[in-house]
């Protein structure tokens, strides 16, 4: 909790924060005022350095989503030390996620097919319903945004679990969408799927196996043919969208898409 937590007017929680599109979220939102919240399994000791520098109150835990029960109890306590009506946006970017194994079902190990159901699904579920009551009775913006995929809407052979992850992360924000819809405050959710980024995720997709993993060439094509988009662009047009009225409109979203 930062000291000067009652001069804070934002509050961004982003999971998955010390790297990728997570630390490219973080970086550009470092400003005084604005209190940020990494959630990762490891920290980044650079990115603390900027927030020093800049004045911004930086807060990172090392945690595991594959647990993620005992995190969303230390986020709702966590945001239980602000003052809600001093608050003029709180925002959950629930951006980690897991990939697994690229090989079709029957040669996943089941601790990696949990792993990636737990860290992309079930974790995102109860950080927002943690973020969803402890922030409930607050008076500014309550805004989540889920980072999905068009591989939660479209099949793909060789990632079901990250598949259903997805999916799963899609319905839900359609669910909560309907039970906000009728809430003096009610937050806006959007399951948003991103593109095609330039991360650790795209290396991994590059680097499996042809044999058990049939769409390995379509992913290096990506990065041959110059398509993927960089971390650092993809965070600026998701903060944009995320900072627009219309917000929440659509549940369920591609950035691509206007």
């Amino acid at each position: 909790m930062p000291a000067n937590h009652n001069n804070i007017s934002a509050i961004t929680i982003v999971t998955g924060a010390s790297r990728g599109l997570g630390a490219a979220f973080v970086g550009q939102l470092l400003q005084p005022g604005h209190a940020l919240l990494g959630i990762s399994r490891g920290d980044n000791p650079a990115l603390q350095a900027r927030a020093d520098a800049a004045g911004a109150a930086l807060t990172q835990w090392r945690a595991d989503l594959a647990d993620p029960q005992p995190v969303a109890a230390r986020l709702a306590a966590w945001l239980a030390g602000f003052d809600g009506t001093r608050v003029a946006s709180v925002t959950l970017i629930n951006n980690a996620g897991v990939v697994g194994l690229p090989a079709t079902l029957d040669r996943v190990p089941a601790a990696t097919l949990a792993l990636t159901m737990r860290a992309g699904l079930e974790a995102p579920l109860l950080l927002t319903a943690a973020f969803l009551a402890a922030t409930g009775h607050w008076t500014g913006q309550r805004r989540v945004l889920n980072i999905s995929s068009g591989l939660g809407r479209r099949a793909m052979a060789g990632s079901a679990a990250y598949c259903a992850a997805k999916a799963g992360m899609d319905h839900f924000s359609r669910a909560v969408t309907l039970e906000q819809a009728s809430l003096p405050n009610g937050a806006r959710i959007v399951s948003m799927a991103p593109g095609v980024i330039d991360t650790d995720m795209q290396a991994e997709l590059r680097g499996a196996d042809a044999a058990v993993f049939p769409e390995r060439e379509r992913f290096a094509a990506f990065q041959a043919q110059g398509l993927l988009v960089s971390a650092d662009d993809c965070a600026r047009a998701l903060l944009a969208r995320l900072a627009r009225a219309d917000f929440g409109s659509e549940p369920v979203a591609d950035i691509r898409e206007g």
